[in-house]
This record gives C-alpha cells, structure tokens and sequence, in this order.
C-alpha cells in the first residue's frame, strides 16, 4: 500500500531553505539542541544563538528566522515577554518553547502565544524533531501562495492574508501585489469583516452543512457583484469559518476620502446577502488606508469594532464604530478553577454542567458581554482545562486547543462550545483518572533497572500507560527524588563502577554494555559522576 507523503516533504523537496534562531541563557541548552535537531534533513541551513530576550527581538527584525525556539525562564527579557511581542509583530514565525519549568502561567502564555509544541527540559531528538516538523508544515501553508500553479483568487487571498497578519515582507511576495492593481500602492482600501448571526441555524438545510461552504457561497456572490467603480475581493477568514473578509477599493485614485463610498457599496453588498442567503449578518467597516501595504490598519480597526459588539445582544446591521459601555467588571471563569478541578475529580459532570450554568447566568444577569470578552473566557477556559489535564496525566493536547474552533456569532453558540469544551475534557480526563487507578511508578522504576542498557524514552511510558510525558516525569520525581533521565543515568554508573573491577573489560565494551555507542560520551558521564576518569577509578 502506498503512503502519502507529509506535506512537510514535499515542501522540503522545493527546495526552500530556513532560519532557526535558539533562546536560552545557557550555553549547554543551546549547545544540545543544536546536536539534537536534525538540520539538514529539514532544510534549516542556518541556526542562530542569542542569550537573551532583548537579543532576541533585535535578530528577529534583522534576520527575519522562520522558526524560533525559545526558554522561558531568561535574564533581560522573560521568554513569556518575548512570545507576546513575536506573536503580536511577527505572527508567521513559529515557536517551540523548550522549559525546565511545569508551570501553569508559562504554559497559558504559551497557549496565549500560539506556539507550535512545548518541550520539558531535558528534551529528546524525538521530540525537538516531531516539533520542528509541525513548525515547517505550519510555515507551508502560510507560504502556499508562491505557487504559481494555483488560482489567481487563492493567490491574491495568500497574498493578503499575509499583509494582514504583519509577514508580507519575508514571505517573499513583493511580485503578487499587482494582484491587486497596478495602481495598488496609490489606491485607497477598506477592510470589511462580515459575520453569519447564529450560522447553524442556516446551514441545517443545506447539501453541505458545514459553515466553510454556506460562507463559501456568499464570498462567490460578493465577488461576483460589479459596482461602478468599486471594486471587491472577498474570502472565507482562515481563523473563523463564519467571517468573510472583505477588501473595497475605489478605481479612481485621485478621491482620497473614500469612507463614506465604502461604507455605501457596503450597505448594497449587505442587502444583496440578505435577500439570496435569508440571513442574518453584521458588518464591521474599518477605516480607509492608502495603500494595499497598508490594509493591516483597516483590518485592526474593523476588528476592533465587530469585537466591541455586545454577543448578548447583537443586532443586524452595518457598524463603522466600535460600542462603548459602562459595565461591572466580569469575574474571570478561572474564579472557578477549584470548583471545576474537584467536579472532575469527583467524576460529578452533572456538578461540572451546573458550574459553568451559574457563570453563564451572571453573565447574561450583566446585560453586556462583548464578542472579545467571549474569546478571551474561551481561551481562559481551555487553559484551565487543558491544566486540569495535565494535572491528571492526559498525556495530549486535545484537538480543540485551537483558535480555529472559537467559531460563535451569537451568546447562544458561545456558551454552546464552552459545553462542548467541558463534555470532551471531562471525559478524556475521566478515562485517565480510571488508568491512574491500576498505575504504580515503581513499574517504571523496575523497568528501568531490568533495562537500562536500551536508549530508553518517555514516549514508551506514556504509550503504555497513557499518561502525559510531564505528568509521569513529576511523578517519578516526586517519589524517588530525581528525574526518569537522572535515574538512568545514575543505574548506568552504578553499573558501570562494579564492571571497572572486572580488569578483564575494556571501558569500550563497558560503554556499550551500558547502552552507550559513544564512548567519550561514557568518559565524560562517568568523570561527571564519580569525579575521576574511568581510567583513574580502576586505578584506585
């Protein structure tokens, strides 16, 4: 049977080559992943150091790296700080966090920051590569507009997205611009978003129910209306499957207060959906930018605006400024962390249902609760979850760890996925919970000392056990006062001093029937651990 290929290959077989830059103020750290990560097999031709945040952020700007991969714990500039700045300037740079630190606010920035994978120290090749791997396949579809062979409309949808997000000028792309017009640099654009109100309840009908298609249909219609002189390029929004982006722009470069025009072609564009789709839809409009280079502050703007709306109470229509309000402030749902972590625990799920149904209700009781407001408790919350599962061991992140599934238009569906969110972890936490219960570390620790002559790796105990890599590191830590890799290491050398008094051994059969195929590696282990070469010790 033949396999088909990781996009990760076929992107390698390009030919395009990246820049990785490395972050951690100690050396041997810096020093391992380099001897970990298998450069060349990814097309990573180039790695790059620093010691510092600060440091950091300054190669970032001048050497414009791919992938990034960073400590979290820093002198200078703390790598949760560095993380908010990449992500908010650099939004195409993938990161991978490598930590000596099991900590839930490390994490949460993590989460916040949208790394690609976070790595415990100390790290495995297995790991460092699996995560390299994601971070390059990631960059991929990012870059998938340099192929020529695609159509012009996904073309110039790449191209754009690409302005938006902050990462045109090292995607290479300069050449797609006159997508957009020759005149695209002198022209004056206006970023629209459109919303689909309560999606579901229009796609219930369809062939195709998935919101991707219904949203699919409206941005052929709007691309296909002709207006005098106003031009419109629309596409399904990569992060929301219910938001249409929309780009507008005036044929006549000689107007310069083009807004209002907009705002019009916008409201005909708005009436023509309503009429074929019977749906209910709300447009935020940003403001005019001159420039196709400059769209990212149209973009903001009309952000701004749609997230300012009240999700409670949200009404149809057409908004060109962002709502102000007067409101209490909301308590944050991670109020509830004990409360949600003793429900799961105690295997109560009607409890846990009960819980998230009193904070729902205060929400409502508060009159106004903003879409950003809805995204924000959103990701709080999957923090929260996604620590009370690791907290029990769950050994993976589950699927709906992703921006991609914060898709609601209306209060309805918000507190609808907050459900979905507690029905998958509760579960997925349950059945780990019920493992624990036959689980004994001290296996692990036998196994260990029956073994200790293989490469042994984390991955064979979570596989077997189904338990997360961190949970049974902290663990083993917790009962035998060392790490799993310490215990190996310390087995090995024990080991390795009762067969330096058989005088009949060479220390490179010694060094192999300890598992290691380096024996300088050995030597260096052993002088680590005892003080003296294995040469002084049988001397002694």
């Amino acid at each position: 049977m033949r396999m088909e290929r990781r996009p990760v290959l076929r992107y390698l077989e390009a030919g395009l080559m990246y820049k990785v830059l490395i972050v951690d103020d100690e050396e041997p750290v810096r020093e391992a992943v380099k001897i970990l990560g298998e450069w060349e097999k990814l097309n990573i031709h180039e790695i790059i150091e620093a010691e510092n945040g600060k440091d950091a952020i300054r190669i970032v700007r001048e050497k414009q790296p791919e992938l990034v991969i960073v400590d979290m714990k820093m002198p200078e500039m703390s790598g949760s700080e560095f993380l908010r700045i990449v992500e908010l300037d650099y939004p195409d740079i993938q990161t991978i966090v490598v930590s000596g630190y099991d900590s839930f606010e490390f994490t949460r920035q993590a989460i916040l920051s949208r790394v690609t994978d976070y790595l415990l120290k100390p790290i495995s090749g297995e790991e460092l590569n699996a995560a390299l791997e994601k971070c390059i396949s990631k960059t991929e579809k990012i870059t998938q507009g340099l192929n020529h062979n695609i159509p012009l409309s996904v073309l110039k949808t790449n191209t754009l997205m690409s302005i938006l997000k902050g990462s045109f000028e090292s995607n290479g792309t300069k050449m797609y611009l006159r997508t957009f017009g020759d005149n695209c640099n002198e022209k004056y654009f206006n970023i629209a978003l459109l919303r689909i109100m309560s999606i579901q309840e229009y796609t219930v009908n369809s062939a195709d129910k998935s919101p991707e298609f219904f949203c699919s249909e409206i941005v052929s219609m709007i691309n296909e209306a002709c207006m005098e002189n106003i031009e419109c390029f629309s596409f399904v929004d990569t992060l929301k499957s219910n938001q249409i982006v929309m780009l507008i722009s005036d044929n006549d470069i000689t107007k310069k207060d083009n807004h209002m025009i907009y705002v019009e072609a916008v409201r005909k564009l708005y009436k023509k959906v309503r009429e074929k789709f019977k749906a209910d839809v709300i447009i935020s409009i940003g403001s005019s930018f001159q420039g196709i280079k400059s769209v990212g502050g149209s973009y903001r703007s009309a952000e701004v605006i749609l997230l300012s709306l009240n999700a409670i109470d949200t009404r149809e229509g057409i908004y060109t400024e962002a709502v102000s309000c007067t409101r209490t402030a909301q308590a944050s749902i991670l109020t509830n962390m004990f409360l949600i972590k003793n429900a799961v625990e105690k295997g109560s799920f009607h409890y846990l249902k009960s819980i998230i149904s009193d904070y729902l209700i205060k929400i409502k009781e508060g009159d106004y609760f903003s879409f950003k407001d809805a995204e924000k408790t959103t990701r709080e919350f999957i923090i929260l979850m996604e620590d009370i599962a690791e907290a029990f061991g769950v050994p993976q992140k589950l699927p709906i760890n992703s921006d991609s599934n914060y898709v609601f238009s209306s209060f309805q569906e918000f507190e609808k996925l907050l459900y979905t969110i507690i029905d998958v972890y509760y579960h997925e936490i349950r059945k780990c919970i019920k493992a624990n219960e036959n689980f004994d570390i001290v296996e692990i620790k036998d196994f260990i000392d029956k073994n200790y002559f293989q490469d042994i790796k984390i991955s064979i105990f979570t596989n077997k056990y189904y338990l997360s890599r961190a949970y049974i590191m902290k663990l083993f830590k917790k009962n035998f006062g060392c790490g799993i890799h310490e215990y190996i290491q310390n087995v090995r050398m024990r080991k390795a001093g009762e067969l330096l008094n058989d005088k009949q051994l060479k220390i490179l059969s010694i060094s192999q029937l300890l598992g290691y195929t380096d024996t300088n590696y050995f030597s260096k282990a052993f002088k680590n651990y005892y003080g003296v070469s294995p040469t002084d010790y049988r001397k002694q």
